[in-house]
């Protein structure tokens, strides 16, 4: 997956004469440790490395990739410790608030302002109001993990199921614009194809997994976890609705005994054409298009869409989008005594989900990627989503980077 992710990619130019110029005139070779998750944007990392490390030889990166669940309590061991073990960090965006009132970030606001022409409210707004916190920049966006519907256009577009859909229902079959309209479409496809296909691949698994799903279908629904004065509000009726949906979703047209699936089971259902829509993460759309992809039994999905009726829950990263060769600047959160050549290392550290409007806007990046519009589509996901989780107003759009 990270080869399909990764050809989008153009190493990022060397970073601002400014930086150069915060350099000792003699500087001592550094060795730089980054804490990543193990997943396919750190595959991407891996590949620009060598070319960073041509370019700056007195800097060397050694990235410690490990599980999404380890990562957290390395990250507060590394602040604790008298000599921090990690030099750059990724901060998933639910952690923010916490580690900024822990004096564990250092704002990188004058580290932005030091850079010619380099663009911050290009970042697309709800990715890039994650990283501000009491009005200081302590983030700079890395990767998008918003959240949408993807669909088997295949499905959609067969004759026989259109006619069966229209006769059944009089309407049109066509992808959900409401919760109820979703479960309905579900239910059909597993009744109409005597159960060989079912109506979602779902991700239930306890935890983090059911919380990230769930919590879209609750924006479907009209509710969230918290008022805008930080007030618990999940037991209104549009939560007791998202809850009730979700539910019979499971029983009537998700896949037996799926209970504990999470992100990969509900991936490999739907590639090998077992369920006819998931909800999950935007670019998992060309990976699922790719005709050397794990998607190889049926022709295409449509383009992910938002979720039904509603925002949605963006998930963790954050990143430069592929059409940063143009930008100079890294993204990256520091910690207070990072070393300048930390912040210049971040800046050749691109993701592969977009995250800036003029990427997703650019019609080079259109021809180099997937088309115009899946771009244009994925725009309208990222400016209509909200994070995952924090304090108020502050769930959960992205993934950061941070200098340790």
């Amino acid at each position: 997956m990270c080869c399909r992710i990764g050809r989008l990619l153009i190493a990022v130019a060397l970073l601002s004469a400014w930086l150069v110029g915060c350099r000792p005139a003699a500087q001592a070779p550094v060795t730089l440790t980054i804490i990543m998750e193990e997943v396919p944007d750190t595959d991407v990392v891996r590949k620009l490395l060598p070319d960073f490390e041509k370019e700056n030889p007195g800097i060397k990166v050694v990235i410690d990739a490990m599980p999404y669940d380890a990562m957290r309590d390395k990250i507060l061991a590394s602040f604790m410790a008298p000599k921090a073990t990690y030099d750059v960090i990724i901060v998933d965006n639910p952690w923010m608030d916490e580690f900024v009132a822990g004096n564990f970030l250092e704002p990188l606001d004058d580290r932005i302002r030091g850079i010619p022409d380099y663009d911050f409210e290009d970042f697309v707004g709800p990715v890039r109001e994650i990283g501000v916190v009491g009005g200081k920049v302590y983030g700079i966006p890395f990767y998008n993990y918003a959240l949408g519907l993807i669909v088997r256009q295949d499905l959609f577009d067969d004759p026989a199921y259109q006619e069966a859909y229209q006769k059944k229902y009089g309407k049109p079959l066509a992808p959900p614009t409401t919760l109820e309209d979703y479960v309905r479409i579900a239910q059909f496809f597993k009744e109409q194809s005597g159960g060989k296909i079912y109506g979602a691949a779902m991700q239930p698994q306890r935890g983090y997994k059911v919380f990230e799903e769930w919590k879209n279908w609750l924006y479907a629904a009209g509710g969230n976890l918290l008022d805008e004065q930080g007030n618990v509000i999940i037991d209104r009726p549009e939560a007791v609705r998202a809850l009730e949906l979700y539910i019979e979703m499971y029983k009537t047209a998700a896949p037996p005994n799926s209970l504990n699936w999470g992100f990969d089971e509900a991936l490999r259902a739907m590639a090998a054409g077992e369920a006819a829509t998931m909800m999950s993460y935007n670019w998992m759309l060309p990976t699922l298009n790719n005709p050397q992809g794990p998607a190889v039994t049926w022709p295409a999905s449509s383009p992910s869409t938002r979720s039904p009726a509603g925002r949605r829950c963006s998930g963790p990263g954050t990143g430069p989008s592929p059409a940063t060769r143009r930008t100079k600047t890294p993204p990256g959160v520091s910690s207070p005594g990072s070393p300048p050549s930390a912040w210049r290392s971040s800046g050749w550290i691109l993701g592969g989900a977009p995250v800036r409007v003029s990427a997703m806007k650019d019609p080079e990046v259109w021809q180099k990627g997937f088309g115009q519009a899946y771009y244009e589509t994925v725009l309208k996901i990222l400016e209509d989503a909200e994070p995952l989780a924090g304090a108020p107003r502050r769930r959960r759009s992205s993934r950061w980077w941070a200098l340790s």
